[in-house]
This record gives C-alpha cells, structure tokens and sequence, in this order.
C-alpha cells in the first residue's frame, strides 16, 4: 500500500467534500449523487496519479482514499448539523452512508484513469549500450 497517495487522495476527498457539501456549487441543485461521483472521480484521480502502479493497484488506492475521506465529510456533516440544527436521525446517517458507499465506485474509477495518466517514465528511457 502506498499510504502516500492514500493521504493524499483522502486529503482532496476532505477538502472538495466540506467545499462542495452535499449539493453542486453554483448551482441551487442539491445532488448528492453528482457531487459524490464529482469528487470521488478527483480525489481517486489524485490517489491514482500518485500511486503510479498497475491499474488494479491505482484503482483501490482511489477507492480507498474516497471511501475513507467521504466518511469523514460525512461524520463531520452529520455531528455538525446535529449541533447546529438539532437535525439527525436514522434515515439522515443512512443517506449519508450510502453516499460514501456510492463515492466508491468513481474514486476507483478515478484511480484508475489517474494512473493511466502518470507518466511513469518507463518510455523515456533509454536502453543500455551493449
């Protein structure tokens, strides 16, 4: 496990999830869908692009760096609205983990495709003489 890309992944999975919330920014839409797909696609871009191992390997990266940030937005949401608003309940948790279960899917998917971009550098070298 490259726990470097972990970290890094999870750190833009926080960052784009308490930036976009649960709705799209500039929109009025409130889909959580779209922003979980959004995000996870980034952060498991991220996760992968620094990885730069096999497409597999890029791929759980991804997916475990969003999974892994997604609950973490998602808890932080959840006890905050709870604090500020007095909203929580059994069907608000259970919405919100699905969303984090949902982000999974496109962060390995994003892994995966940022993996694909990595250079890996395999292609400028040259090959030795004799």
């Amino acid at each position: 496990m490259n726990y470097r890309a972990i970290l890094y992944g999870l750190a833009a999975s926080i960052v784009i999830g308490l930036l976009s919330g649960l709705g799209l920014p500039y929109t009025d839409a409130s889909l959580p869908i779209i922003g979980a797909g959004l995000s996870g696609l980034l952060a498991g871009g991220i996760a992968g692009y620094v990885n730069r191992g096999t497409m597999g390997s890029d791929a759980l990266h991804g997916g475990i760096a969003t999974v892994v940030g997604g609950i973490i937005v998602a808890t932080f949401l959840l006890v905050f609205g709870t604090l500020v608003a007095g909203v929580f309940g059994l069907a608000a948790g259970v919405a919100a983990f699905l969303v984090v279960a949902v982000t999974a899917v496109p962060g390995a998917l994003g892994g995966a495709l940022g993996g694909m971009l990595a250079d890996t550098g395999d292609s400028e070298r040259t090959r030795p003489a004799a």
